[in-house]
């Protein structure tokens, strides 16, 4: 088996042991952040499969880090909610108190999805090595990069649309870049490209988290006093996510 195959065996068995560990760490109700490093580790797993889409039991597996990520979501973006409160000296407006926050970590500690998943990583190393032997594998470089060069393309083809949408880009964005961490040598984006993508993906991020917070704040009466300093706030945002795709063009130049 190819030292490359190996690499993406222990990757994943590495992330299957955090996975463990934020499942504790929740189970647990107290600790902050072990819903964002379990989300950080199924985003991880997301990119090293994405490439691999294809291959025996990577959809399967694929499919259930976003099922569970699905079901994370709601949970993490109030923790970013109370967070902004919190930062703004409002915490006491937040829609949910501590006991509700507990109870969503419980929830997704014992969760059916949670469950599903670790049985799919427990028949991920027989699964791969199968695959490895029926020399179902043997394309796999080649398959990851022309996936990668397929994610950029489709970026540089969104950047120049100008009907252009934030959010679809702000995924694209993410894709590319989040591959680009996990396959290095297969992406061939240098680092500065890299920094920029990053940048460009945090500026896009505050602007959609803004564009959020202003709706709970038309829906949830309690957070209307917000309301005029995220619009502000929003506006800003938009203005440097724009720049920050405008810096992206000449790392990615054509959509050929």
């Amino acid at each position: 088996m190819s030292d490359f195959i190996e690499h993406c065996l222990g990757r994943v068995l590495a992330l299957q042991v955090r996975l463990y560990a934020c499942q504790a760490r929740l189970a647990d109700c107290t600790d902050t952040e072990a819903l964002h490093d379990l989300r950080i580790a199924l985003r991880q797993l997301r990119s090293l499969l994405r490439p691999l889409r294809g291959l025996p039991a990577v959809e399967a597996l694929e499919q259930g880090a976003a099922v569970l990520g699905r079901l994370s979501g709601p949970l993490r973006d109030r923790e970013v909610l109370v967070a902004e409160l919190a930062r703004l000296g409002l915490v006491h407006l937040a829609p949910a108190d501590e006991s509700q926050r507990a109870a969503g970590y419980a929830a997704i500690a014992s969760s059916r999805e949670l469950a599903d998943l670790m049985l799919l990583l427990d028949s991920w190393p027989a699964n791969w090595r199968d695959a490895a032997r029926q020399g179902q594998l043997n394309d796999v470089d080649k398959r990851i990069r022309r996936r990668l060069r397929r994610q950029q393309r489709q970026l540089a083809r969104a950047l120049r649309d100008p009907a252009h949408d934030r959010h679809r880009l702000r995924l694209l964005i993410k894709r590319v870049r989040y591959a680009a961490e996990t396959y290095p040598a297969h992406s061939r984006l240098s680092k500065a490209a890299q920094l920029r993508l990053k940048r460009a993906q945090s500026a896009l991020g505050d602007w959609h988290d803004h564009l959020q917070w202003l709706a709970q704040a038309d829906a949830i009466e309690s957070l209307s006093p917000c309301r005029a300093i995220w619009l502000q706030a929003q506006q800003a945002a938009e203005q440097r996510a724009d720049g920050a795709l405008l810096a992206l063009y000449g790392d990615f130049p054509n959509a050929q």
